[in-house]
């Protein structure tokens, strides 16, 4: 398998410190034109072992991540789970949106980290002392789970959501902005689970004319 390996060396360092509790943070869903952003949570129990064949989400074909989600699941001591929706996406802008998931996963974590982990860059919104790493999910363990469990929640997520909107193939691009999802725009229009800040959802919203979008609401668009 390509790319890093992931390690226990943040963690370790943290624990061998005299640290408690260290929580990795990551969340999928920047990027698609539809759908909430996800972001998890995972603490992992100290001493613990690294899971052989935990890499970045984005490295790890579907059936492999669902399984690696389920080992993550088995192994660490907390997950938390949380999300923003599309209305707080175009509201807040996708940065934000982000970081407001991330506190909400870190809230549902049932205890309090002593530092977070967080894949990328700084985030004092986060509110909780954090170490960023870039590239996180492909260098640091906890992050790498969190990136584990927080695609496969999304991905399903949005199968879900796919089958009450089939025209716009869901299950398959995950509301990212492929040939067909564009193309299935140009023809029913957007739902309401469509991010209306992002183009080009903003540029085809205000074309003009017989061009012009309509909101789908429900079902599929016709």
């Amino acid at each position: 398998m390509r790319g890093p390996r992931p390690t226990l060396e943040r963690e370790i360092a943290f624990w061998q410190g005299g640290g408690g509790v260290v929580a990795g943070v990551d969340e999928a869903g920047r990027g698609p034109l539809a759908g909430p952003v996800v972001a998890a949570a995972v603490v992992f129990p100290p001493h613990c072992k690294v899971i052989r064949g935990l890499r970045d989400s984005k490295l790890l074909l579907p059936a492999r991540r669902s399984r690696l989600a389920g080992v993550v699941r088995a192994r660490a001591l907390a997950i938390g789970v949380g999300a923003a929706s599309v209305r707080e996406i175009d509201r807040l802008n996708i940065r934000r949106a982000s970081i407001l998931a991330m506190r909400r996963a870190l809230d549902r974590l049932g205890l309090t980290p002593e530092l977070v982990l967080v894949d990328g860059l700084p985030c004092p919104e986060l509110g909780r002392p954090h170490d960023a790493i870039v590239d996180g999910d492909a260098h640091c363990h906890s992050i790498a789970a969190a990136s584990v469990i927080a695609k496969t929640v999304r991905d399903r997520l949005m199968e879900l959501l796919g089958g009450r909107h089939p025209s716009y193939g869901w299950a398959n691009n995950r509301g990212y902005g492929t040939p067909d999802h564009l193309a299935a725009l140009a023809a029913f229009g957007f739902t309401s689970h469509h991010r209306k800040s992002f183009a080009p959802v903003v540029q085809l919203e205000l074309m003009g004319g017989g061009g012009r979008w309509r909101a789908v609401e429900g079902g599929q668009g016709t």
